[in-house]
């Protein structure tokens, strides 16, 4: 789409164009960041023929959503894409009236202002304030931060070869043009859950593989720019990417994930003479978590109990799923999510044609580690069928009813399940290959003393569980939870027999029910958007302050971050606390660029939240 952006004058979209709400946290108590000028900001401010302007842009933005539309129903026997093969776009455009044109340069200007304007600027404000380099930073990425790449060299793979099938446009079209090609590469092997014969798919390695899911869709982009403004670069800092859809120890057998990211640490700390600071985000903080126990275990890291202490100065936790998250289990029990149930009928008919929900379903159990973020915990953390610990004054129905039937004459929808009924109930109506490679992998229990937490931290499989297991004995580490609320998460779910003779699923999301925070079935709750509160926030607020979980009393600090969305940016702005996008806010460029400079010593807790309320609700005591 090059000729787009010369016709249009180049640029993406990006940030906010207003100033921050939250004032950006300062170092030394001195002026707060601004990341605009109240002049820029009146600048970048709609023109007065905005109504006009927008008429033309959604317009224009109509006759390309057709064409793109009509390339992305391919394999839609409804659209004859015959007649587009001559079609050439750049007529279009010539077509189109000059004053389009000419509106639509004027808002890509404004969007390139947006997002000109705050590249760099958490980093040279920091760098005015005295904060420069100092700990190396390893980050860990979560799972749509990391490109898969194919590298087979057998005949269907060869067209893919060192392209990226997860994390590109080579993905969509690879998903649209050859779906069945498509499908073969990135699910693994249904038994061992390792490569399938004759694929070979490994996640793209550097800063690459981590900055732009595609281009135009930063990811850590933000954080390396600002990273890079105070001294950082490749000598310095890391991207530890993985292939996040094994199973965690498959990534030591095949790939030797651990080991290498165990060795660069080892080097870091040699070469500098100071400890690393690790940064994950979502699933990478779960993986990070279970690197902690791999690398002390003997004969798994052989690192000892004091090698964590020994090299890990601090760890930043973003928007951590610790105790998982809900809308894992819909997304392997029947392939839906709240961003399928919410979609109208003809869109949904349109994504059947494309990805049913049974196909969905397999992918995502042929991903077992997707179901790493299973919820875990049980009726404990997530309630019963009568109270959870998040429910809210006046609530009809509690949110411990996690999967509700409507429909008690069916016997596959004969009672409502808790979270922990809910597993079962997956295992059940799922293949056993799927059922042993999760029970293999995972554990989602409660250990409710000392000496069960001991003896877990020598089983592999209780080593994502933070309920389960302990912090490494480092009682100079630093645990930094950063996270956002106030965006509308799934919480619980409405289902249904799956009764169209066509579908392969047994259950699925009853759609036709809205009520209240109901929507389409879903049920709403608090987190930012992906990750629940109770799972962002138990354990930093409350389960790592117990001993057995804690026992050398590593220093755990909370900052939340409200979910102000700028209306004006696709992506949220500087204020944002959605789970993706929160990696561009402002305030939290900010707390890394603190911890990583050294000066973490100064950040303080900032509680939004009832997480502190819903804590102590939790039915896990702290018996030592």
């Amino acid at each position: 789409m090059s000729f787009l952006r010369r016709r249009f004058g180049g640029g993406g979209t990006g940030s906010s164009t207003e100033p921050s709400r939250e004032p950006t946290p300062d170092l030394d108590k001195a002026d707060d960041l601004r990341v605009i000028t109240a002049k820029k900001l009146h600048n970048l401010s709609q023109p007065k023929n905005s109504k006009k302007r927008n008429f033309w842009i959604f317009g224009l933005g109509g006759v390309f959503g057709l064409v793109v539309a009509a390339f992305f129903a391919g394999s839609n026997d409804m659209i004859d894409l015959s007649g587009l093969e001559g079609m050439n776009l750049e007529s279009i455009f010539d077509a189109l009236p000059a004053g389009l044109i000419s509106d639509a340069q004027q808002l890509q200007k404004h969007e390139r202002d947006a997002v000109n304007y705050d590249s760099f600027a958490v980093g040279l404000h920091a760098r005015s304030q005295g904060v420069h380099a100092s700990h190396p930073v390893i980050m860990i990425p979560g799972v749509i931060s990391t490109g898969l790449e194919s590298w087979g060299t057998e005949e269907s793979s060869r067209q893919y070869f060192r392209k990226r099938l997860w994390g590109s446009w080579t993905m969509m079209r690879a998903l649209v043009l050859d779906k069945a090609l498509w499908k073969k590469h990135i699910m693994l092997d249904k038994t061992t859950g390792m490569d399938p014969p004759g694929i070979k798919l490994r996640a793209a390695q550097g800063f690459d593989a981590t900055d732009f899911f595609i281009t135009g869709y930063w990811i850590w982009n933000k954080i390396l720019e600002n990273l890079a403004t105070i001294g950082y670069d490749p000598t310095n800092a890391f991207t530890a990417a993985y292939d996040w859809r094994m199973s965690y120890m498959n990534y030591e057998n095949r790939d030797q994930y651990f080991t290498r990211l165990k060795t660069h640490i080892e080097v870091e700390v040699r070469v500098s003479n100071k400890k690393v600071v690790l940064l994950s985000h979502s699933m990478g903080s779960q993986v990070l978590y279970y690197f902690l126990h791999w690398v002390e275990a003997e004969g798994y890291g052989n690192g000892g109990p004091s090698w964590v202490e020994s090299h890990v100065d601090s760890w930043i936790n973003i928007s951590g799923c610790m105790l998982g998250a809900v809308k894992g289990l819909p997304a392997v029990l029947s392939g839906e999510m709240k961003d399928t149930a919410q979609l109208n009928a003809f869109a949904v008919y349109g994504l059947e044609k494309f990805l049913s929900r049974h196909e969905r379903a397999e992918i995502f159990r042929a991903m077992p580690g997707i179901s790493s973020m299973l919820p875990m915990g049980g009726n404990a953390v997530w309630g019963d069928a009568g109270w959870a610990p998040d429910d809210e004054p006046g609530q009809n129905t509690s949110f411990g009813n996690f999967i509700r039937f409507r429909d008690s004459n069916s016997t596959l929808a004969s009672q409502n399940l808790t979270i922990e009924d809910s597993l079962p109930y997956l295992f059940r109506n799922s293949e056993d290959w799927y059922k042993d490679m999760v029970q293999s992998s995972y554990s989602h229990g409660v250990a409710h003393t000392a000496k069960v937490v001991e003896d877990n931290q020598r089983i592999p499989a209780k080593w994502i569980n933070p309920l389960e297991t302990r912090l490494p004995l480092a009682p100079h580490l630093k645990i930094y939870c950063f996270y956002g609320v106030g965006k509308e998460t799934e919480r619980a779910y409405y289902y249904k027999e799956d009764t169209d003779p066509l579908s392969k699923t047994n259950v699925t999301i009853d759609t036709s029910y809205s009520n209240g925070k109901t929507d389409h079935g879903v049920v709403m709750g608090e987190g930012d958007g992906t990750v629940n509160l109770l799972s962002a926030g138990y354990m930093c607020t409350k389960g790592w302050r117990m001993k057995r979980y804690n026992p050398a009393g590593v220093q755990i600090k909370t900052y939340e971050m409200p979910h102000e969305p700028d209306r004006f940016s696709p992506r949220g702005g500087p204020n944002t606390g959605d789970h993706v996008d929160i990696l561009g806010r402002s305030s939290l460029n900010d707390l890394i660029l603190r911890v990583a400079g050294g000066r973490g010593e100064l950040i303080e807790e900032s509680i939004h939240s009832n997480i502190r309320e819903y804590a102590e609700k939790v039915r896990i005591y702290d018996k030592e």
